[in-house]
């Protein structure tokens, strides 16, 4: 993988080095990060998908989607951990971001200020995660990686 290693300007260029120098062991960090909390979130649903289901209806979303989005949710997670088909699992991951951001953290449709700085939250923080998938799709999972691993043994 090809990094690019020069700053702006000059007088930026001090953290090139350590940036490629360090840049395996920072995807996988990244990747520990952005997949622990889907594999925490996800954990628990796997052991009651049917309270999942029953909760999508009043957000616009069919119960059935229940049983797809919980096991992307959980297993996209691990994918991402362990950096099993990154950039695949990034895609699938971004749609499920996309549907849960915007049926599930609707902060602009609360009028109590506590719930609506929640959602907002939420909702920002979700799309942030966003950003982090997009720098992972374009660089990809690293070394440290299940796929670093395959890509040795092909």
């Amino acid at each position: 993988m090809t990094f690019r290693t020069d700053s702006s300007h000059s007088a930026l260029s001090s953290a090139d080095g350590l940036a490629a120098s360090t840049s395996d062991f920072v995807l996988l960090i990244g990747r520990i990060l952005l997949g622990i909390i889907f594999v925490r979130s996800g954990f628990g649903k796997m052991f009651d998908i049917g309270a999942v289901a029953a909760s999508l209806p009043p957000r616009g979303i069919p119960a059935f989607m229940a049983y797809i989005s919980v096991p992307v949710e959980f297993f996209g997670g691990l994918a991402l951990l362990f950096g099993f088909a990154t950039r695949y699992v990034v895609v699938l991951m971004t749609g499920f971001m996309l549907i849960a951001t915007f049926s599930s953290h609707r902060y602009w449709e609360f009028s109590d200020l506590a719930q609506r700085r929640a959602q907002d939250t939420s909702f920002w923080k979700n799309m942030s995660m966003l950003g982090g998938f997009a720098f992972l799709f374009v660089t990809g999972p690293g070394r440290f990686s299940l796929d670093g691993l395959l890509r040795k043994r092909g």
